[in-house]
């Protein structure tokens, strides 16, 4: 599993550093799930960002704008619907092997973590390309998938194109 270290020096130096677990407590009762331990370190560090002005992470301690339960719950519904649920390898929601959905690109991706067949097993990355039925399972860990894209690896969202001199973050206004 990649580090946050790995994260930081390739991102920069985070200033958010949320410590209080209870937004993520009552989120995760809500929801029915304990969002993976490296998702949950890397948005406690950033808070809620634009990655290269392209890859949207939120916290859920964010303001209602940019919180992560507010786009979670709008997103498990959007994801709901007959119409784009057959978009979807498989259903969303808390279950195993069904999809979170945890973030967004403003060139049409969404990225969900799936959630695990068996307790004991890593959470994965699936990349869902709104604008086609194209989705792509990424067999790596959140951390995994945000550092192979902060090196500008083809993770189905590509940032070589929004970053070329070096990845960057933006507090969402």
């Amino acid at each position: 599993m990649a580090t946050l270290s790995e994260i930081q020096a390739l991102l920069g130096e985070p200033r958010f550093n949320w410590s209080d677990p209870a937004p993520w407590i009552e989120l995760e009762r809500e929801l029915g799930i304990e969002f993976p331990s490296d998702f949950r370190e890397i948005v406690d560090a950033y808070g809620s960002i634009s990655v290269n002005g392209q890859l949207y992470l939120k916290h859920p301690a964010g303001h209602l704008l940019h919180s992560l339960g507010k786009n979670v719950r709008e997103d498990l519904e959007f994801w709901r619907e007959e119409d784009m649920a057959e978009f979807l390898p498989s259903p969303v929601g808390a279950n195993p092997g069904e999809l979170m959905p945890v973030a967004s690109a403003t060139t049409g991706e969404w990225i969900f973590l799936r959630v695990p067949d068996e307790p004991s097993s890593p959470w994965r990355v699936l990349v869902q390309e709104l604008d086609s039925p194209a989705h792509t399972l990424h067999e790596m860990t959140f951390s995994e998938w945000l550092l192979a894209y902060l090196r500008g690896e083809d993770v189905t969202v590509c940032s070589r194109n929004v970053a070329p001199d070096r990845p960057f973050f933006e507090f969402l206004p």
